[in-house]
């Protein structure tokens, strides 16, 4: 895999960024003949205050960990031996910025699913503001330091798309450009332009890697909310490719065979108790994959079990060991097709058509609205080099009408399922879970 500046994760959900004005628009247009972009001038992303923390802000982003562990234990149910990826991330951002425009007397049941119980709308957002400034690496842009610094292996872009014959209520859409930094298009669901339109967004925000999210809109649809998350960064430590070998792989389908990549370290930031090992391993910009294996196999067991609590429990075990490591080089790519209904399970209250509760937050025109679908495409490919990761999730709203100590030396042999956690560092929620999965069978 080559390491290039444009290497990333993709991630979607909701909504995201400045809406764009003046020739950016133009520009827009341009590129997305069957939209057109909605001037919103929004506000600086806000700047965590260094020494300090927020509360809600800490409890949000905590939230949103247990929320990624919820929502992999429930889509892992119908994964069966396959493998799994999926941006949890992707999703809780969009459906954070949904709570702006779902009516009142529903909000504590998103907020709940959300992991947010107990947390003010307003709250939320500025917690998010907060995540997308140290995620996205807004400091240094803002400083405009040199040397790199201003490279970001994650990269965010969000928008929301309106059917043009609609108004989008101006409330959330200030809301959404001042806090998501979000994107706000008008395009036409009754044309099949939308379809490219959409998807051509999604390939552009993803270096090209996932360019087919969508297939067609229901004519009913009034809004498509997407959120497209891009990561690519080397590991600070690199395999070297001399020594990867070939090797069986024991897979819950039966034997199989594997490249096996090889790390020698006298510092491995490593964990390991009578359930599993651990490894944490360092990107070169900061965060890390944490590879666990399981010594039961149950890769995908193991992780429907986690939660934010645990993970951060496994991440203060963490020692520095002497040890080797061989993981094999993998690539996934998936298609999460029962998003809705893992959602709906988790209590998210927003698919209901009975209660509509979308209706007068998400556009000004008096007619119902709920959420109708959600779909996600994942990919994610570790190789001697780095971690390239994408994620594309859509949501379509419609209407009707319209730990031991480690020994002093280890090894890990990934020869059988295991799974991973993708991470990257913020100031409220310390390891933010952007992308977890198991490997049963690279």
């Amino acid at each position: 895999m080559e390491m290039k500046k444009s290497m990333a994760a993709i991630f979607a959900g909701a909504c995201a960024a400045l809406v764009l004005s003046g020739c950016a628009s133009a520009e827009l247009a341009h590129r997305y003949p069957a939209m057109a972009a909605l001037q919103i001038e929004g506000a600086r992303l806000i700047e965590p205050e260094r020494g300090a923390q927020d509360g809600e802000a800490v409890a949000a982003a905590r939230g949103a960990n247990d929320f990624a562990f919820r929502l992999g234990a429930a889509l892992l149910q119908d994964a069966g031996h396959e493998n799994f990826v999926v941006s949890p991330y992707s999703v809780w951002l969009p459906l954070a910025a949904l709570l702006n425009a779902t009516r009142e007397q529903y909000r504590p049941a998103l907020l709940q699913a959300l992991g947010a119980q107990g947390i003010h709308a307003g709250d939320i957002n500025r917690a998010a503001s907060r995540m997308l400034f140290d995620l996205t690496n807004e400091m240094a842009r803002r400083q405009g330091w040199g040397d790199g610094f201003e490279e970001n292996p994650l990269l965010i872009a969000n928008a929301i798309f309106v059917d043009g014959r609609l108004t989008p209520r101006t409330e959330f859409a200030q809301i959404f450009a001042d806090f998501f930094r979000g994107e706000l298009m008008s395009v036409d669901f009754r044309s099949p332009d939308a379809v490219a339109a959409v998807n051509q967004w999604a390939s552009d925000n993803t270096n090209g890697l996932i360019s087919q999210v969508v297939q067609e809109f229901d004519p009913l649809t009034v809004a498509a909310i997407a959120n497209a998350i891009y990561f690519a960064d080397a590991w600070r430590n690199e395999f070297d490719p001399g020594r990867t070998e070939r090797d069986v792989f024991f897979s819950p389908a039966g034997e199989s065979f594997a490249y096996f990549m090889q790390l020698e370290r006298n510092d491995f930031s490593y964990f390991e108790d009578e359930h599993v090992q651990a490894v944490d391993l360092p990107f070169a910009t900061g965060g890390g994959m944490t590879i666990i294996l399981p010594r039961n196999a149950d890769a995908a067991g193991f992780l429907s079990a986690m939660s934010s609590e645990s993970f951060e429990r496994m991440q203060g075990g963490f020692s520095v060991a002497r040890g080797r490591l061989l993981l094999p080089r993998f690539s996934i790519e998936n298609t999460i097709g029962n998003l809705s209904s893992a959602l709906v399970a988790l209590g998210v209250p927003l698919f209901d058509e009975a209660s509509a509760p979308l209706t007068g937050g998400l556009i000004e025109e008096n007619i119902p609205v709920w959420l109708t679908d959600a779909v996600q495409v994942a990919m994610i490919e570790v190789d001697e080099e780095g971690t390239t990761a994408a994620a594309v999730t859509v949501m379509m709203a419609g209407t009707t009408a319209f730990v031991p100590p480690p020994p002093e030396v280890f090894e890990m042999v990934c020869n059988s399922p295991f799974a991973f956690v993708l991470h990257r560092p913020t100031h409220d929620g310390g390891r933010q879970v952007v992308f977890t999965g198991v490997v049963n069978r690279p």
